[in-house]
């Protein structure tokens, strides 16, 4: 039985998994994947009893935090009964899921019922047009009606998650945070990440740093530094007078790395421990080669955080640093 923490080399104590339970989505978000995205077969991707075992064991190795991921988690067929048993794990303090909202109206209610305590929603525009030409679906209604569906179905945090692009959404960023504070949400703009080679923009152009963001929200709403957290990498605001956090997740202007906690599985099994390096694992072979050795699996993932590197060097010119899209490696 190897030590029952994930440390790294430079003392991180490793808390919390990004879990990616399927690389399939129902949209094709620009910077996330390509419009004609070839998904791995069936058979290369981890069962539900796979997933679980994975799960068991970083939750045996000190994780007290799970986020399940895709592609679209929801469109995972037999999902409810995995998160079930998830959130019947006293260890875990927290059971979170980012989706993108468009199975929320049918599927919120089970979610809160299997456990899921958060949710974190992704929504980078309010207008029809533009939300279909930036995630080539013409679904806003569908994803609004699961944020609806959300609150009704009493999840104390939902969070939304805005990608910022200038020229493409940027012009959104009050409205979008005017949408969180009159409905009681929180949200989160992010700066995008250099994963996979996209052809509907040029990100060295399209980029739009944290800073700004928050320069244009401050032109309208007064913002107190809050002492909130996650456990993942946003760094959180106040909207004055009211209950929203707004987040901000920097990989490029706030490099975050010196306090990660987290490492990610994708939907294949590999362990990925820096979402800006290449490198991963492949847990799948192990426990495959191995089925039901739990013991063998947690002393691998002890040992791979040995090589966990101890930042990522993110660029905002148009080089390609990581080849797998976002959708590939879990949100």
């Amino acid at each position: 039985m190897p030590d029952s923490q994930l440390v790294d080399p430079f003392g991180r104590r490793i808390t919390y998994l990004r879990l990616s339970v399927t690389d399939r989505c129902d949209f094709r978000c620009t910077y996330c994947m390509s419009e004609d995205m070839v998904f791995a077969p069936r058979a290369q991707i981890l069962t539900l009893e796979e997933l679980y075992a994975v799960a068991d064991a970083f939750i045996s190795l000190g994780v007290k935090r799970i986020r399940v991921t895709g592609g679209e988690p929801l469109v995972r067929k037999g999902l409810t009964g995995l998160l079930a048993q998830l959130g019947a794990r006293s260890e875990l303090e927290d059971l979170a899921i980012t989706t993108n909202g468009s199975q929320l109206p049918s599927l919120a209610p089970a979610l809160r019922d299997a456990g899921v305590k958060r949710l974190n929603i992704s929504l980078d525009s309010l207008k029809r047009d533009r939300f279909a030409e930036l995630t080539r679906r013409d679904r806003l209604d569908q994803v609004l009606a699961g944020i609806e569906a959300a609150r009704a179905a009493g999840f104390k945090r939902i969070k939304l998650n805005s990608v910022v692009q200038k020229g493409r959404n940027d012009d959104e960023i009050l409205d979008l945070v005017d949408f969180a504070t009159e409905r009681g949400l929180d949200i989160s703009f992010i700066e995008e990440m250099p994963l996979g080679s996209v052809s509907s923009h040029q990100r060295q152009i399209t980029f739009c740093s944290s800073d700004e963001v928050r320069e244009r929200i401050e032109a309208r709403h007064t913002l107190v530094r809050s002492s909130h957290a996650t456990g993942g990498p946003s760094r959180y605001w106040q909207v004055a007078g009211s209950e929203t956090q707004v987040g901000f997740i920097s990989p490029h202007s706030n490099n975050f790395c010196g306090s990660c906690n987290r490492v990610r599985v994708t939907a294949e099994g590999k362990l990925v421990l820096c979402l800006g390096h290449e490198g991963a694992l492949d847990l799948k072979s192990l426990m495959r080669r191995h089925p039901g050795d739990g013991e063998r699996l947690r002393n691998a993932l002890v040992d791979a955080l040995q090589l966990k590197p101890e930042k990522h060097h993110f660029r905002t010119d148009e080089q390609v640093q990581v080849v797998r899209f976002m959708s590939m490696t879990g949100g």
